[in-house]
């Protein structure tokens, strides 16, 4: 086992359940949404999750079936009912295009042994209607309303959180893992420049405004990354500071890019203004050996040591002061932490230690897997 996220069962039954087991295939469906294609080509950070994880558990010798849109791509076998994702179709019915696809798995559980679900509550519904166990990453909570789908299937599905921060208290866990990322897409850039990167969503949530205000008292240059989730606070808080010199705005950034972009930055700005789930924008930035400067929301103390991957701040101010200390920071150190604790092997790893638990489990026919998690150090 990694140092990650993965523990031990009562009783210090997980080890011996993969010492077991650990040589046999298992047959597993990953459900992704089907907002975009599996990768997303830009934004989609549950499509890439279920990307990263069928691709890992192929790698790692399973029967993988991805459940996808059908223009994705996946060294899994790929099923779809959907030929593109419906944000990149008009006029398509998005209740009709997820519950056929959804349907579409279940219609066939008994060929797999683990169902995967990356695709949020809904299909939790169907899932005391198979014999098939579920695991289901909780990718985060959009309000309290849709938190009772969640407890009502709790004593018969296996939950994971992508943080601890994350963990609804009236839920219950089999583990906390957190996202792993394709650590060789990513390198310490030769020649960083000096410039301040915003990298996701431009959304109040995300913090594009105070990004903007950072970098303007620093006296660095903003290059904003991204698309555009709210057009009326791009239009009142970021378009009037665009001027493609002291700030620019250079749209959605692509795998090909990713890199370059993260990793020529002289720090990360991450100045959210709600709990972060996880944020993928801040481990590959620091796969890239860019420090972050985030706002203590959310999963952010969980991913960033501060002082030494980046800094964790309260305020503009703070903000301010983090961003000239980043100079000091060891890039290459901020990569060879970020390749240890968030690798796709060692997300793939404790997955793998989940699923054995909970099909151990069902051939006892004891209660849910509570595998115990504790965060990266």
């Amino acid at each position: 086992m990694s140092e990650q996220r993965v523990a031990e069962l009562p009783g210090a039954e997980l080890e011996v359940v993969e010492q077991q087991d650990a040589h046999v295939a298992l047959r597993i469906a990953v459900l992704s949404p089907i907002a975009w294609r599996t990768p997303p080509l830009h934004y989609g950070p549950w499509e890439l999750f279920a990307s990263l994880l069928a691709d890992g558990l192929v790698a790692n010798g399973h029967q993988v079936t991805l459940f996808a849109t059908g223009d994705s791509s996946t060294t899994a076998t790929l099923r779809s009912t959907a030929p593109r994702g419906w944000s990149d179709v008009a006029g398509v019915d998005t209740k009709v295009a997820e519950c056929t696809h959804i349907a579409n798995l279940f219609e066939h559980a008994a060929d797999f042994d683990i169902i995967h679900n990356g695709f949020d509550f809904l299909p939790l519904t169907y899932s005391s209607l198979v014999d098939t166990p579920v695991v289901t990453t909780i990718h985060g909570f959009s309000s309290e309303q849709i938190v009772p789908v969640y407890e009502r299937y709790d004593d018969s599905t296996t939950y994971v959180a992508i943080s601890d921060s994350n963990r609804h208290p009236r839920l219950h866990y089999a583990a906390t893992i957190h996202h792993g990322i394709d650590i060789g897409s990513f390198a310490v850039h030769p020649d960083p420049s000096g410039h301040l990167l915003f990298f996701g969503r431009i959304h109040p949530d995300k913090g594009t405004a105070q990004a903007i205000e950072v970098a303007r008292r620093c006296g660095r240059r903003l290059v904003i990354a991204g698309i555009i989730q709210d057009e009326r606070y791009f239009r009142e808080q970021v378009a009037p500071h665009l001027d493609n010199d002291s700030v620019s705005y250079v749209g959605p950034v692509g795998a090909d890019r990713r890199a370059a972009v993260l990793g020529e930055a002289h720090a990360l700005l991450h100045l959210i203004d709600f709990e972060e789930p996880f944020g993928y924008s801040v481990v590959e930035a620091m796969a890239c050996g860019t420090p972050v400067v985030a706002y203590d929301r959310g999963s952010m103390a969980e991913l960033i040591d501060d002082g030494s991957t980046g800094f964790v701040v309260e305020g503009i101010d703070a903000a301010i002061r983090a961003v000239e200390r980043c100079g000091g920071l060891d890039r290459q150190a901020i990569r060879a932490v970020a390749a240890r604790r968030f690798s796709v092997a060692t997300m793939i790893e404790c997955y793998e230690a989940v699923y054995r638990a909970v099909l151990d489990a069902g051939r006892r026919q004891s209660t849910p897997v509570d595998v115990s998690a504790t965060p990266t150090t």
